[in-house]
């Protein structure tokens, strides 16, 4: 098998992103790790830990190779102001984009064989007067990808949400039959390459509560949702629902599922954190790359301090490679 060359992006300078980066440096790997970083950050974060640590300069011209402990390849960005570990500062936001293009970049000229990204903070990018709702939405426009499907997975369990990072009031008139029918197939799709031998079992949430009861609580289960997953199963694709959300993540139904769908964030994500939070990985389906994340936010208090867990780092990682082999 040959040696994968991994692009990883550090994330918010003063959150624990660098902290997973060193964390993740001290064990061996039998694939390439790059990090695009700020070198001066990674070292300082790592005198702060009193981790060592190995920098060299990525080398694209050459082939990968596995890496020892202690070592990473770094591909450097320029940070506005130094950044200090718990602390934000508006002015390294664009800091913070510029990896992620590179990173992107390098995934869709095929210098990388996926993406893993460290978390943002959504708030202080904004609050530097650009505009940004996530990672996904982002990654979607940089790559020219009109659709894409937020998913996170654990051990046993993964939900795709057919709205992301939208407020509460919004996600009713968000619901439609075309944007939903996108959702489905991108994720049949992107299912079937990656994680499914055959027709994955997709159980699709409703909307309200009792998925409707019928109408009587909403009706977009039996005006939009229902008639749609009734085409889509003419066709072949195994949907099973609009279910009521609390009847889907029961075992009865989930032992059968490959993926559940939850019409947002909310809906579904709380359900997943509780089963495998710091052991789950978020994925962005639909892209022309392979780009993973990992469950959780910036972290800010335990940034410098050694405490912050690499787990989620580790098991984006790995869901990345796994993905590369399909």
């Amino acid at each position: 098998m040959p040696t994968e060359r991994i692009v990883i992006t550090a994330g918010e300078p003063a959150g624990i992103g660098p902290d997973l980066c060193i964390q993740l440096a001290q064990q061996p790997a039998a694939y390439e790790r790059v990090v695009v970083v700020n070198r001066e950050l990674l070292e300082s974060r790592a005198r702060q830990l009193g981790q060592p640590i190995e920098l060299n300069l990525h080398q694209p011209d050459q082939p990968p190779k596995p890496q020892l402990a202690g070592q990473l390849m770094i591909l450097p960005v320029s940070l506005p102001v130094p950044a200090v570990a718990g602390r934000l500062n508006p002015a390294n936001a664009s800091y913070v984009l510029d990896t992620l293009r590179l990173a992107i970049r390098g995934c869709t000229n095929g210098e990388f064989a996926a993406l893993i990204t460290a978390p943002v903070h959504k708030g202080i990018i904004n609050q530097a007067k650009i505009p940004f709702t996530g990672h996904t939405e982002f990654l979607a426009r940089e790559t020219g990808v009109e659709n894409v499907v937020m998913m996170l997975a654990t051990e046993g369990l993964r939900v795709a949400l057919a709205t992301t990072h939208l407020p509460l009031n919004q996600v009713s008139q968000a619901i439609n039959a075309l944007r939903l029918e996108q959702i489905l197939r991108i994720l049949d799709h992107d299912m079937r390459r990656y994680f499914c031998t055959g027709s994955p079992q997709i159980l699709v949430c409703g909307l309200n509560p009792h998925a409707g009861e019928g109408g009587y609580l909403g009706r977009e289960e039996t005006e939009i949702i229902q008639p749609l997953l009734d085409r889509l199963r003419s066709e072949g694709m195994q949907l099973h629902g609009p279910l009521p959300a609390d009847t889907a993540f029961t075992s009865n139904y989930l032992e059968h599922a490959d993926v559940v769908l939850a019409m947002y964030h909310d809906q579904g994500l709380p359900v997943l954190k509780h089963k495998g939070f710091g052991q789950a990985a978020n994925i962005t389906l639909g892209l022309p790359i392979i780009r993973t994340s990992v469950d959780h936010g910036t972290a800010l208090e335990l940034a410098g301090t050694g405490k912050a867990s690499a787990g989620s780092l580790e098991y984006a990682l790995q869901t990345a490679l796994e993905m590369t082999l399909q």
